[in-house]
């Protein structure tokens, strides 16, 4: 008997997630590294430019950190440059960047409305661009997460621990980003399914710097606002704002509402892990091996192969109170028992 086309795509998501817990897995992490290693050319001689929007952010830091460590790795010399969050700064950066003009080019997220001249202009230099997590037409390559998948998950994650009823605020200050952009539209699509559950209007705005304090204080209002029984959930695109919801919900003593964002910081798991803390969900990336990843391409482009895929996708892993202290152990976040 033919599947409805939903279950269908509930039975692939969950063969997707089978698959990407096992990616995950030290003993298939390690095999997959000695042969992608194997494999990876040297970068002896080459200069590599990296340029991010901003570190101050775990996932960020650690994909930066990533990239620039398997350059070294690889035997070739980094050009790093962070941002410090100011879009003009990683324009002039960019700029910067070009002038020496490296042997390639790898630009880390930032608004791609304002970015996207700018990389326009790294290919008009003849310099190879590859992006990591920046969605654009320019890149040879993007390394990043299925962040459609990702969204899906996590809306239906909510949906399902709501019982498909009720009120939720969504974080939604980020938009111009391409992955928020993807996990927002795909947490709409799913939720088109379910019209027991609102989105509370206005939405939320998450700002840079001052995340968690900003998230705590608007929530709390709207905490007041909205008595016990009106909300259900708190939704964001990446859990630095999650860690400000989840503060103020806690601090209410409002045990009915839960939490869900998507990055895994090592804060937010140990969070999920509470059991007396709000936060529900968070879906985690592997970072440091986006940005190494990101690095192998640049290897393998400029040692002649031109068969690269348009995107690279890293396994990414739902974090629940059920499984948290096992994913902290997989995503490297806690000590090995002895």
């Amino acid at each position: 008997m033919t599947r409805p086309a939903r279950t269908r795509r509930t039975f692939a998501a969950a063969l997707l997630t089978l698959a990407a817990v096992a990616a995950l897995s030290p003993a298939r992490a390690q095999g997959d590294a000695a042969a992608g290693n194997a494999a990876v050319p040297s970068l002896k001689g080459k200069r590599i430019g990296i340029t991010a929007i901003g570190t101050d952010h775990y996932w960020d830091l650690k994909a930066y950190q990533g990239a620039i460590d398997e350059v070294k790795r690889l035997g070739g010399t980094p050009i790093a440059l962070d941002a410090g969050r100011n879009d003009n700064r990683q324009i002039a950066q960019i700029q910067t960047l070009i002038a020496q003009k490296p042997d390639a080019i790898i630009e880390q997220l930032g608004t791609a409305s304002v970015l996207e001249p700018w990389l326009q202009k790294i290919r008009q230099a003849g310099i190879p661009l590859f992006t990591i997590d920046t969605a654009s037409p320019s890149s040879l390559n993007v390394t990043t997460s299925d962040n459609f998948f990702i969204g899906e998950q996590l809306a239906l994650k909510l949906v399902n621990d709501i019982h498909g009823e009720g009120n939720i605020l969504v974080f939604n200050g980020f938009y111009g980003v391409p992955v928020c952009a993807i996990r927002y539209d795909q947490l709409k699509a799913v939720l088109k399914y379910y019209p027991k559950v609102k989105i509370l209007q206005p939405e939320l705005r998450d700002v840079i710097p001052n995340t968690v304090q900003s998230a705590y204080a608007q929530v709390s209002q709207l905490l007041a606002k909205y008595p016990k029984g009106q909300i259900a959930a708190i939704w964001a695109a990446w859990d630095v704002p999650q860690v400000g919801a989840t503060q103020a919900v806690d601090a209410a003593r409002r045990s009915e509402i839960r939490t869900y964002a998507v990055d895994g910081s090592p804060d937010v798991v140990a969070l999920v892990k509470d059991p007396k803390s709000s936060a529900a969900a968070v879906v985690a990336q592997q970072p440091a091996l986006i940005g190494k990843t990101a690095v192998d391409n640049v290897a393998r482009y400029l040692a002649g192969e031109r068969t690269l895929p348009p995107y690279t996708y890293v396994p990414s892993l739902l974090v629940t109170k059920d499984n948290a202290g096992s994913a902290q152990q997989t995503l490297g976040q806690a000590a090995a028992p002895k």
